[in-house]
């Protein structure tokens, strides 16, 4: 493999950050899609009530193709769905099929939804005709990942085998122009049943070769013949033939007409039902019918529940604002908590604080109140505040973890500052709590390293990112030789949210911008995930003035660094630069540091389940699956162990277990100090992690790595050091297979790859030495 320098300046090469997220992970995107007209508009508004009360927590991009739609049918069906999308289909391109009847429009208009098949962005597209209602659940639809996936169609007494298109499940193989090509030639020859329109091409050139799905997926009005009952187990009835139910239906048919009335409703209507439902319901469906509900009718439990829904997407503001539009019983604690967790998310403290107290007033709220009022207390240094809040947590509930965790927090913290105020650095980073996650404990002493073979107090002054930044910690910061921000993936919107920066360090600009002592940003990372988002204009702001007071501005990686400079004016774009996190080259940094002079016959496989459904998407199941395939055949190669960098990482080693019967030890290493983290990854074959930190941290202790990408950074990692081959996308169809393929290749020669590690290591070195050196003349020291 060849070497490829990495520049420490200024890189404006293209990178990963200019890609999708989706095409960093390999994440799957999947759409629902109909075709829409004037005529069928009341069959697919029912569908749409219909899909959103049968699955509550399915809420999936909906592409609306369409000829022509007048503005009042495209607002009623965005009144009816978040996501929808309106795309216009090439309508004359069918016009040179062979059709059974040239001049009906009807039969014109059967072959647009073909046109799903010119979809591109999109990895699987389930089709639905607006002559359908979905009476129950559909996920299984959405795990699909093989093949074009059909029911057969319903013959009494005939063994045809061919398909009913009112459903079809496409993956992205058939969603190509070489498909779209046999389509259009067999349309044009008219080697089909003419009388069968789009069905009729598709069984012409699938001939038989589709996945079979259960017929309840698409229940034919035709098998109810005699007014029979609809099954219970129907998941989606289908109204085939000339008569639709909104034009009145069929004789024979009452029940089955029954089933489509029920969801004939009011958008008021639905909203109500949907909301009477309860849980689990999709945020985005929650959010957009919640909201119209509490604006008519002011309902609080309803506005609790879209409140939570923002919290969980990251929208904080928009929590506030629909609590902020009812009024809140004092009574009614859990309200009262969600409001108050809201206001200190955008920190407004003091009035989170009133409202967090009067939640404290019901048993089964006060915990949570308590150890929110105990991070309030922190948040602003007040440890013995605190402390009382935790403890007054912890004795509503002894196992809360939360309350628990802010009480750690206050006992026995280390005296600050041994040294003299002028020989320090002030270091801004998050800190982690015991049991909290490894990587994150490991990167502090990282950073300091880098600057200080001394990462103690005699050197350095600690600021908790997360702590507000007051005029007190202003003093002290100023009193010291300078300011280091490093430690992590600051540039994250969630992990301890606040309204002065919108990232993790809770600075507001007026203290920012009166910082007189020389700042360097190192190695931060923008960690946001595929699916999350900044307060855009908050954070924007304050990361421009960061950058415009900042003497050393370096990020972890190129994704990262072409992700800020979108968000900042063009003449900042040369200060951001390229600087490693300094846990890939630890080799370099750990004084006296020697390389195993032999390495245990262990594989140490890692994976992360905070933001699960960020992660996985719908392909938690298949990921598990192919998991439990790979630790199997992986176990022929070396022993395997679930490394667990957080309490959360064990769930891989208890779900293969339970679901599989897959059993592998577990390596608890968020009970570990830093050396025996750094220990354990140098003395393993080989290590294959989801977190990021469980790949750069074994590979700067010069071990091999295979990282499990669910998360963009992972991928801009292994392009900057010009390895993508060692990174497999947690969706990817042959997971089992490309893991195990990949780990005995790079054990195959394990010398060899070890030595690869090394070089790629020493090229991330010499851009941090680079860069030490303008360090040095900025920091002094």
């Amino acid at each position: 493999m060849t070497t490829t320098p990495i520049s420490a300046a200024a890189d404006s090469r293209p990178t990963a950050g200019n890609d999708s997220a989706r095409a960093l992970t390999g994440k799957r995107r999947v759409a629902f899609a109909s075709f829409v007209d004037e005529n069928y508009l009341p069959g697919f508004l029912v569908l749409l009530r219909s899909l959103a009360l049968s699955n509550p927590d399915v809420c999936e991009d909906f592409i609306v193709l369409h000829d022509d739609l007048r503005p009042a049918s495209v607002a009623a069906i965005r009144a009816l769905h978040p996501r929808v999308q309106f795309r216009r289909v090439d309508a004359d391109h069918y016009d040179s099929y062979v059709k059974g009847d040239q001049d009906n429009y009807l039969v014109r208009k059967a072959y647009f939804i073909l046109d799903v098949f010119r979809i591109r962005d999109y990895d699987t597209v389930i089709t639905l005709d607006t002559d359908m209602v979905v009476l129950g659940p559909i996920t299984e639809l959405l795990a699909l990942r093989e093949g074009l996936a059909a029911v057969p169609q319903f013959f009494y007494g005939d063994k045809t085998r061919m398909l009913n298109s009112g459903l079809l499940v496409i993956q992205k193989e058939y969603l190509s122009d070489e498909f779209c090509a046999k389509l259009d030639e067999i349309g044009r020859s008219g080697r089909y049943e003419l009388d069968k329109h789009d069905q009729g091409i598709l069984n012409a050139l699938l001939d038989g070769d589709f996945v079979d799905l259960d017929p309840k997926y698409n229940y034919v009005k035709r098998r109810l013949s005699g007014d029979l009952p609809v099954p219970d187990e129907t998941a989606i009835l289908h109204f085939t033939g000339r008569h639709k139910p909104w034009q009145g239906g069929e004789y024979g048919y009452s029940q089955a007409q029954a089933r489509w009335v029920e969801f004939d409703i009011t958008d008021a209507e639905l909203h109500a039902a949907f909301i009477e439902k309860g849980d689990p319901a999709h945020p985005d469906l929650l959010i957009h019918y919640g909201t119209a509900h509490v604006g008519r009718t002011g309902d609080v439990d309803t506005a609790r529940r879209v409140g939570l829904a923002h919290i969980g997407a990251g929208d904080y503001q928009a929590a506030v604002d629909i609590l902020e539009q009812v009024h809140l019983p004092i009574d009614e604690a859990w309200p009262h908590e969600v409001y108050g967790n809201a206001l200190m998310s955008v920190s407004r403290y003091e009035e989170a604080r009133a409202h967090l107290l009067l939640a404290t007033a019901a048993p089964n709220r006060a915990a949570t109140a308590f150890s929110r009022l105990a991070q309030i207390s922190w948040v602003h240094g007040d440890d013995a505040g605190a402390q009382k809040y935790a403890l007054a947590g912890l004795s509503v509930d002894p196992t809360h973890r939360a309350s628990r965790i802010w009480h750690q927090r206050t006992v026995g913290v280390p005296a600050q500052s041994a040294g003299s105020p002028e020989d320090q650095l002030a270091h801004v980073a998050f800190y982690m709590d015991r049991q909290g996650n490894a990587g994150d404990k490991l990167l502090p002493e990282s950073v300091r390293l880098a600057f200080d073979p001394d990462t103690g107090g005699r050197r350095w002054h600690s600021v908790h990112a997360h702590r507000l930044f007051d005029e007190a910690a202003l003093e002290r910061v100023n009193a010291r030789r300078g300011m280091v921000i490093g430690g992590g993936g600051l540039f994250i919107p969630d992990t301890m949210p606040n309204g002065n920066s919108a990232w993790q360090w809770n600075v507001p600009d007026e203290l920012l911008n009166r910082i007189d002592v020389p700042i360097a940003v190192y190695a931060v990372g923008f960690n946001a995930f595929d699916g999350q988002s900044y307060r855009a204009e908050r954070f924007r702001s304050s990361l421009r003035l960061l950058v415009e007071r900042s003497s050393f501005f370096g990020l972890r990686n190129h994704g990262s660094i072409a992700k800020v400079r979108s968000m900042l004016p063009e003449h900042l774009h040369d200060k951001v630069r390229f600087q490693p996190c300094p846990t890939t080259v630890t080799r370099q940094l750990v004084a006296n540091w020697q390389d195993p002079a032999s390495r245990e016959d262990t594989i140490l496989i890692n994976a992360a389940y905070d933001r699960a459904g960020l992660r996985f998407g719908h392909d938690y199941g298949y990921f598990l699956a192919q998991m439990a395939k790979a630790v199997k055949d992986l176990g022929k190669l070396a022993e395997v162990k679930c490394v667990a960098h957080s309490l959360d990482d064990e769930k891989l080693a208890f779900d293969l277990r339970r679901e599989h019967g897959v059993s592998m030890p577990v390596i608890p290493m968020y009970d570990f100090e830093n050396d025996e983290i750094r220990d354990l990854y140098a003395r393993t074959k080989l290590v294959i992690g989801m977190r990021g930190h469980a790949g750069m941290i074994p590979f700067g202790c010069g071990t091999p790595i295979i990282s499990l990408i669910s998360h963009p950074k992972m991928t801009y990692f292994l392009r900057d050091i010009d390895r993508p081959e060692w990174g497999v996308s947690v969706h990817d169809r042959h997971l089992a297979d490309r893991l195990v393929e990949r780990s005995r290749d790079l054990l195959a020669d394990h010398a060899k790859t070890v030595a690869d590690v090394h070089g790629r290591q020493q090229e991330l070195w010499k851009v941090t030495e680079a860069n030490a050196a303008d360090l040095r003349t900025i920091l002094g020291g």
